[in-house]
């Protein structure tokens, strides 16, 4: 397959299916699939933070680039152009240069190939083995399969009492992901919710008529468990995405979709009172986070400093990939906590250490310096502009596709805006490479693959 950016190119030979139709192209979407669907399975107990462990998601996002480098090799053709080329190569460039450059090179080299299954090598596979318009929206309704389960599950938490702790209570919604990444069911949900959203604002061409009356249940219903993740970041983040995705869908469509948005906010918190006192209280903390902050903020607050004296320190290549945590006690002050306190949903207390600013920029910039940033956040920056460039251009010509095209500025605006409060780490960490591999498709991939309907 070929990718171009913005201009067309001879389009591949490849079969073309009907809608609902599995053909013979689809077979190297299996890994793809697998990817994202075995993170609704329930997953071991993590030792220790930042990076987690592999997962099996990992594996099978391994086979993936596998399989993906198989028909590389098999087809004889460059399969990205200078392009789409520099978009993933510069920020590989920055992630070995913050490795070598690191004052212990073999302590980053795990960093160095997390990193770049993560921005590189998974987005790549995405964008190759997706052939048309067809082929994203299987794996969009993995990843909204995806969200249910972790939501129900979450929801189930809160209702029994089986989940994460909060506030002394074991409420806290967090699906198989377990009380040490209590942000992996609150992302997996936001994406669902952004894809069922996008969806049902803009029901593909053909498609049966129960997908949109589907697609609204699904978004309504992923609200709640969402709510109960009581993760501020998750929602700010899915507030201007979804915000974002409505404009785009055109202002009939934004009246509406506002109006059933309002309602549901109302019936589920309000009126049902699910969760309302708590969600409530956590809403307002947000307002409050310069004044009276709680041990969270400050603790966050912390690290972002810790994470820009880092970078001044080494303010061209940083500190090394995974040299945050070693340096960090050089670096901050005294307000800083031991380590947040995690229990519930089948673990037993224990204290997790704070290793990352949880913020994505500021890790890149404190482990990789200018020259990391500048290539992540290029990198990044040119994958969204792209993607919502041609979304503007794909509802004024009414493209057969601009539902793909909102599913991905939803979700790579999503994580754009989480980036500010969260970095990678635990099993969900791959599905952030299967996002912008879904964004570099719509923004990168052939126009004619990208339209077929």
């Amino acid at each position: 397959m070929t990718v171009t950016w913005g201009a067309a190119s001879a389009a591949p030979a490849v079969p073309r299916t009907r809608p609902g139709q599995w053909g013979a192209g689809r077979w190297p979407l299996l890994p793809l699939m697998a990817t994202v669907l075995l993170l609704a399975a329930p997953l071991p107990a993590m030792s220790g933070a930042g990076w987690g462990g592999v997962v099996p998601a990992d594996v099978a996002s391994g086979v993936l680039v596998a399989c993906c480098l198989a028909l590389v090799l098999h087809r004889r053709a460059r399969p990205l152009t200078p392009a789409a080329a520099l978009v993933f190569g510069i920020p590989a460039v920055g992630f070995a240069v913050a490795t070598i450059t690191a004052a212990d090179p073999a302590a980053g080299v795990p960093g160095f190939v997390r990193y770049l299954q993560v921005f590189v090598l998974v987005p790549v596979a995405v964008v190759l083995v997706i052939r048309d318009a067809q082929g994203f929206r299987i794996v969009t309704g993995c990843l909204v399969a995806l969200a249910l389960v972790q939501g129900g599950l979450g929801v189930h938490q809160y209702a029994t009492g089986t989940g994460a702790s909060y506030m002394g209570a074991d409420i806290r919604a967090v699906g198989t992901f377990g009380p040490t990444d209590v942000m992996g069911m609150a992302t997996v949900v936001a994406y669902g919710l952004l894809a069922a959203t996008a969806v049902a604002l803009r029901t593909p061409h053909g498609a049966p008529r129960r997908l949109r009356p589907c697609a609204i249940a699904a978004a309504a219903a992923l609200v709640v468990p969402l709510a109960l993740s009581f993760s501020r970041g998750s929602w700010i983040a899915t507030a201007v995405a979804t915000l974002a995705v409505i404009l785009l869908a055109g202002l009939r469509q934004a009246v509406r979709a506002l109006v059933v948005l309002a309602a549901v906010a109302v019936v589920l918190v309000g009126g049902l009172g699910i969760g309302s006192q708590m969600i409530s209280e956590r809403l307002s903390s947000i307002t409050q986070v310069a004044e009276t902050p709680d041990q969270s903020v400050t603790d966050r607050y912390t690290m972002w400093a810790a994470a820009a004296s880092m970078w001044r320190e080494e303010p061209v290549t940083g500190v090394g990939l995974k040299g945050y945590p070693a340096h960090r006690d050089g670096h901050v002050s005294i307000g800083l906590s031991a380590g947040s306190n995690t229990a519930g949903a089948g673990r037993a207390f224990q204290k997790q250490p704070l290793l990352s600013p949880h913020n994505m920029y500021l890790l890149v910039l404190s482990e990789q310096g200018l020259i990391g940033v500048t290539a992540f956040v290029g990198s990044w920056a040119a994958v969204l502009t792209g993607g919502v460039r041609r979304m503007v251009r794909a509802r004024r010509r009414r493209e057969a596709a601009a539902d793909c095209g909102l599913v991905a500025v939803g979700l790579m605006l999503w994580q754009t805006i989480d980036f500010l409060y969260a970095d990678i780490g635990g099993p969900s960490t791959v599905l952030t490479g299967v996002v912008l591999g879904l964004g570099a498709w719509w923004a990168l991939a052939d126009p004619d693959g990208a339209s077929a309907a």
